[in-house]
């Protein structure tokens, strides 16, 4: 088969316009797929994605497939995730392909993650197949959004393809479109081997699979591979192919997809975004990786079993190998003990990789609310240090100025939710940049707004707020001096760290006395009473007490004088002033659970 008879592309679409049910008719149309061996999102393996019904890992496959003009075609799909949080996989994705199918849902029209994958296609300078899909449902207007698909991307209405994935209605003319439009691989066999790692995951027998695009050389079996990074050298298990099960081969030469089973052990060695070169015959410069991810949000993962720590670091391990975004750094809780500082891209995020660690490790673990990095201006020398936890803030004396990450968020929404979106931008600090109408009845509304109040329920607002039409991307700007300061909780006069958090300054009192009311209802009632203190500094804002329980030591002091009655519980008062002395109170995970359901309702 010969280079020009190679085609590599991808699907970028939004979050549920179809991106996976395309990918499944396009298997079953090639004959990757037997109609047995078929089920729905075939390509999304992991449970996580088929109960929540979003692509979380990019997924590779190769098809065979016969065009109208008589000739054979090997086809290699990535199929790449539409949240926002997985944006990551999506660029790493592009950098394996020529093409990419742009699906837009016929009753939607464009969204936020459509125009955000979109660019991201178009700055990898891909070739663009525009797709109108579920032109079945009776609320289509695939004529109105291929208009609209002209408008934002200037690729004329009549090149959108309309189908129905679903039905598998004129999806033949998509493979079509993909052979003719999308241009072979431009390879050089002769040169050395170059092979990018866009994607990997471990197995227990194989060690660490890297998914490769080959760029250039050929790799046949049993010919030992250099890692350019570090230069780790393995001879590797085996070599092949998706289709979509691994299935060896014996050579992969430069334009093909495949996976390589290097055997190494440790995730460390064979990182995603490397170049893989051959050891004898070594390239000298690494192929262009992907820019580093940086996390966004931060949260600490406790196990709530001391001697799961073990386990939980194994678990973070292998879990960052097949996920390039997931940072984490060892740290230790009063109140927790010892656990990981993570760094996530997002909430949705967060939630996934902690359903992961539970999951498939069989972990049981306790999560602190999640916060976002800082950055502290330090007194006279002017010295810049970053904060992950609100715990490490410095005291207020030693610095100048604290610095927040403020964000670029675009929300597209149909014109009568103009006026919920801008109230709730307003309460959370927001400033209107700018406003465009890409289509009649629809804007697209420019905002800056901090981080900080994005992270918690800002997206489940505003989908509850727009009846679940409006969407939103976002993308960092810059760190911006804000006026921020620590708000700790006191449990028994002990400060919780894992409770601690940074809030603006108007914010602060209001946030006390909600936190302090939110645990007084979660901490549960000891022998003695306990103060719940919120603190900002050394100036306590707000408090309550959880009532002590009682026991009844007059029960059997009936009859008699009332002094008899006093002196006992004058001595219940004693008993209890020395519990509380050296009592220590349990706080439990609904507590710091409730750190994260502080609405403003």
């Amino acid at each position: 088969m010969t280079q020009s008879n190679i085609r590599n592309f991808c699907i970028i679409a939004h979050i549920d316009h179809g991106k996976s049910t395309l990918a499944d008719r396009l298997l079953q149309l090639t004959g990757a797929i037997s109609d047995r061996e078929m089920q729905e999102q075939v390509l999304d393996s992991m449970d996580l994605e088929r109960e929540k019904g979003v692509t979380i890992k990019a997924s590779a496959v190769r098809m065979n497939y016969t065009a109208q003009d008589g000739r054979d075609y090997i086809l290699n799909l990535i199929d790449t995730p539409g949240h926002v949080d997985f944006g990551y996989e999506v660029s790493r994705a592009l950098k394996s392909c020529e093409g990419a199918i742009l699906v837009v849902d016929a009753t939607q029209g464009i969204e936020a993650q459509t125009l955000a994958n979109l660019y991201l296609g178009v700055e990898a300078g891909l070739e663009i197949l525009p797709v109108i899909n579920k032109i079945d449902l009776p609320a289509a207007l695939p004529e109105d959004v291929a208009e609209e698909v002209e408008n934002i991307t200037g690729i004329p209405a009549e090149d959108a393809i309309p189908i129905s994935a679903k039905t598998g209605e004129n999806v033949e003319s998509v493979l079509e479109a993909v052979v003719k439009h999308v241009p072979p691989p431009t390879i050089n066999t002769d040169a050395p081997l170059r092979a990018l790692v866009f994607d990997s995951h471990y197995d227990s027998y194989k060690g660490v699979i890297a998914y490769v695009r080959i760029f250039e050389g050929a790799i046949e079996k049993r010919q030992w591979i250099k890692m350019l990074s570090n230069d780790v050298t393995v001879e590797p298990i085996e070599i092949g192919t998706f289709s979509p099960a691994m299935k060896p081969t014996d050579r992969l030469q430069a334009g093909e997809v495949g996976y390589i089973a290097t055997g190494l052990k440790t995730v460390r060695e064979c990182r995603v975004g490397d170049t893989i070169t051959l050891r004898d015959q070594p390239a000298t410069d690494p192929l262009p990786g992907f820019q580093r991810v940086k996390p966004m949000v931060f949260a600490g993962f406790y196990p709530s079993e001391g001697e799961d720590y073990a386990i939980l670091k194994e678990a973070l391990e292998k879990l960052q190998l097949n996920d390039a975004s997931l940072v984490f750094e060892p740290e230790t809780s009063s109140a927790l003990n010892f656990g990981f500082r993570c760094g996530f891209l997002g909430l949705f995020h967060m939630e996934i990789i902690q359903e992961r660690l539970e999951r498939e490790y069989d972990l049981d673990l306790v999560a602190t609310a999640p916060s976002v990095r800082y950055e502290v201006v330090m007194s006279g020398t002017g010295e810049v240090r970053i904060i992950n936890s609100p715990a490490d803030l410095p005291d207020p004396a030693t610095f100048d100025e604290v610095r927040e990450p403020w964000m670029d968020v675009h929300i597209f929404t149909p014109e009568e939710y103009y006026g919920v979106i801008m109230d709730l931008v307003i309460k959370r600090r927001g400033v209107l940049m700018g406003q465009e109408y890409p289509a009649p009845g629809r804007v697209v509304l420019h905002y800056e707004l901090p981080l900080a109040e994005m992270i918690v329920d800002f997206y489940d607002k505003l989908k509850s707020g727009t009846r679940g039409y409006a969407s939103m991307d976002y993308e960092f700007k810059e760190y911006r001096a804000s006026n921020l300061v620590k708000l700790e909780v006191l449990v028994n006069k002990t400060p919780v760290d894992a409770l601690a958090m940074i809030v603006h300054t108007d914010d602060a009192y209001h946030r006390g006395q909600k936190l302090v009311s939110a645990l007084k209802e979660k901490i549960p009632r000891q022998m003695f009473e306990v103060p719940i203190q919120a603190a900002v500094g050394n100036r306590v804002i707000s408090r309550a007490n959880v009532k002590a329980m009682r026991k009844d030591v007059l029960a059997k002091c009936y009859g008699g004088d009332i002094t008899r009655k006093k002196k006992l519980l004058e001595k219940q008062k004693k008993g209890k002033k020395r519990m509380k002395m050296i009592g220590s109170v349990e706080v439990p995970q609904e507590a710091f659970m409730s750190v994260l359901q502080l609405n403003d309702d």
